[in-house]
């Protein structure tokens, strides 16, 4: 067990099972937590720190998939052993418990096993997403110390093709065999366009007779190479954002497998969420929307610190995450953006979830801050 007070009590991560849980003061007491200074009365309560930070280990990708958000290439750079290092020590002195190695492709790093080592010696989480390029039996060996690694698969059809630009199909099923094989937890990365979206039942069904754990649902989002007008023929329709929450539900009630989403999809369920009940459900099973600049945060691939992996980062003055938290200019627009949400955000029963939508898409459609405009609600508002 490892635990990180809070003003509330505190997060604490459990081995068996694994799973990290929010207590509450009096919970934590019976742990034998003790909350110090940050319980007493009149404390300050701060900024929140990220519970998860997603960091670029290479820029290098052969793949070359037509909606890269980072826009990896084959001659990428690959930072060292030590940067990454010293990446992972920053991280870990912010008291952050899942570090998320992503690239370009981890898998074209020889050394990526052996920065998950050095991951756990100081007390992290790593988990790793990949295309499964270039994946063997071998390099799986050295892979052991992540806690679960996810293949992208983007659909049993021709929906691969279509979202990325290349059938990777068989590279991908060959990697979640090889992991199985080996025994690491292996999940599955699926980013749902409008082309991939009307076989998501039948891929979920496929990925879990290879042997996938959990599927892990990914909106499409205008960053990298996908961001350009191309986004506006991949994007989800409303009709099949209107079928997203029933079609979820069906997938979990198969039993085989089970569901998360990325916090970018949370806003596009406010068409079925529509009580606090069902908000307060939401929060209890840690399901939230936009945590950039709060409980999430990336480091890219040349050190610099974004609010999440899809926004842009900050300055161009590079700076260990763990001092640049609290102001860098990046972070503190989302948290401003978070703290008071124009209408019809502001009293939208699912804000406290949601915090407003994706920013990285109302970017790129609206230009700036502003209601999710692919949000139901604010379709309906005549916002989108």
């Amino acid at each position: 067990m490892r635990a990180r007070v809070e003003h509330f009590g505190a997060w604490v991560r459990l081995d068996n099972p694994d799973a990290l849980v929010a207590l509450d003061r009096a919970a934590a007491a019976r742990l034998g937590i003790d909350g110090g200074a940050l319980w007493k009365e009149g404390a300050t309560v701060g900024f929140p720190r990220p519970l998860e930070v997603h960091i670029a280990v290479t820029a290098r990708c052969p793949a070359g998939c037509e909606g890269c958000y980072l826009d990896a290439r084959p001659d990428g750079v690959e930072p060292s052993f030590a940067e990454i290092e010293a990446r992972l020590e920053a991280i870990a002195r912010l008291g952050v418990f899942t570090v998320a190695f992503g690239g370009g492709e981890p898998l074209t790093r020889a050394d990526v096993g052996e920065l998950a080592k050095r991951a756990r010696e100081l007390g992290l989480v790593p988990v790793m997403t990949t295309s499964g390029i270039g994946l063997t039996k071998a390099k799986a060996e050295s892979l052991r110390a992540f806690a679960q690694i996810n293949v992208s698969y983007d659909g049993i059809d021709e929906a691969y093709e279509a979202v990325r630009g290349w059938d990777g199909r068989k590279a991908a099923e060959r990697a979640i065999r090889i992991l199985d094989e080996a025994g690491i937890p292996v999940g599955a990365n699926t980013v749902l366009t409008r082309q991939s979206f009307g076989s998501l039942e039948k891929t979920a069904d496929h990925l879990a007779s290879l042997g996938v754990r959990e599927l892990q649902l990914l909106r499409y989002k205008p960053a990298g190479r996908a961001a350009s007008l191309d986004y506006l023929t991949r994007r989800l329709t409303p009709e099949q954002v209107a079928e997203l929450h029933p079609t979820m539900g069906r997938i979990v009630l198969q039993g085989r497998l089970s569901v998360r989403i990325d916090c970018a999809l949370v806003p596009l369920l406010s068409g079925h969420v529509t009580s606090p009940e069902r908000v307060r459900a939401l929060e209890r099973f840690g399901v939230f929307g936009c945590e950039a600049g709060r409980h999430l945060a990336a480091s890219r691939n040349d050190g610099r610190i974004a609010p999440c992996s899809f926004a842009e980062p900050g300055p161009s003055e590079v700076r260990a995450i763990d001092t640049a938290w609290e102001d860098d200019p990046s972070l503190e627009r989302f948290r401003a953006y978070h703290a008071s949400p124009p209408e019809p955000c502001a009293s939208c029963v699912l804000r406290p979830v949601c915090r407003g939508g994706c920013q990285v898409v109302s970017k790129h459609l609206k230009g700036g801050f502003e209601p999710d405009p692919e949000c139901p609600r604010v379709r309906e508002r005549g916002r989108g």
